[in-house]
């Protein structure tokens, strides 16, 4: 008669649970309670309660009713298509000026990844001194040949410092797209004689359109969460003509109005949970 004998770590079938867990996943456990806990705290309870604060119809009955709101909605559009587009447009032929292997252009790289590289405040609030009213450089450029100083500029100087500060992130990333690409290919076309918008429409756009496309869905997501260009450029001024839904939170908090603030964060939501889906979507192939 044959008999089996149980690994001194298998499970005892009918046993309270600790003496069904082995020694490894025991620790396992004790190593996640603190990560459960953090997430509980900082993730979970301020979720669920800016829902609950947000629950009732009438906040969103008075947002609406409320001509900030829909213009930091529509702020927030000119945000997105304007600054996403533009901002992926010139990264994408930074990356083909840069991925070349000239040594000034190597170092010309290295001053054009600083404005990423370096903290948002102090950057986006030395600008912000060049943009003052009374004494701003930049200000006083503007003015004198355009004769505007409005909510118009104050958007466009912001959307300016949105890409200014995240363009050598992506011209990186698209750098990285570049350098995947076979030379052979290159070499191959530039014997038939094609040129560098051929090689370009033909070889470097069709292999790096998925990466251009996950890029901006991911820059998409970035920019609905980007605070500080706007908040610490303009305050959401002049006027509060320049709030963004990230932004608009604030403006309600400074009115005591809590259940609004939350209230304009859960309409963010049909905008970016769709990007979130298809983002993750995309990955998982």
């Amino acid at each position: 008669m044959a008999i089996t004998l149980a690994a001194p770590d298998s499970a005892v079938p009918g046993a309270p649970l600790p003496a069904r867990l082995s020694t490894p996943q025991v620790w396992g456990i004790v190593m996640i309670v603190p990560y459960l806990l953090v997430f509980l705290a900082f993730v979970v309870y301020p979720v669920g309660y800016g829902f609950w604060l947000a629950r009732q119809p009438s906040n969103y009955v008075a947002l609406f009713h409320d001509p900030i709101f829909a213009r930091a909605a529509v702020n927030t559009l000119i945000f997105l298509v304007v600054g996403i587009n533009l901002k992926m447009l010139i990264a994408l032929f930074l990356s083909g000026f840069f991925v070349q292997s000239r040594s000034w252009i190597k170092w010309l790289s290295v001053i054009f990844i600083l404005p990423w590289a370096v903290p948002s405040i102090p950057t986006i609030l030395s600008v912000r001194f060049m943009l003052n009213p009374e004494w701003g450089m930049v200000n006083q450029l503007i003015f004198k040949f355009t004769g505007d100083d409005g909510p118009t500029v104050a958007l466009s100087m912001a959307i300016g410092v949105h890409i200014w500060k995240s363009l050598p992130f992506w011209t990186l990333i698209l750098m990285t797209g570049r350098l995947a690409i076979s030379q052979d290919l290159f070499e191959a076309a530039e014997v038939d004689g094609a040129s560098w918008w051929q090689k370009f429409r033909y070889i470097t756009w069709p292999s790096m359109l998925p990466l251009y496309l996950t890029c901006t869905l991911l820059s998409m997501i970035w920019t609905l969460g980007d605070f500080n260009s706007v908040y610490l450029l303009t305050g959401g001024g002049p006027a509060d003509l320049t709030h963004v839904l990230s932004t608009l939170g604030i403006r309600y908090l400074r009115l005591d109005q809590l259940n609004l603030a939350m209230a304009s964060i859960v309409c963010a939501m049909p905008l970016v949970l769709p990007l979130v889906y298809f983002m993750m979507k995309r990955l998982s192939r």
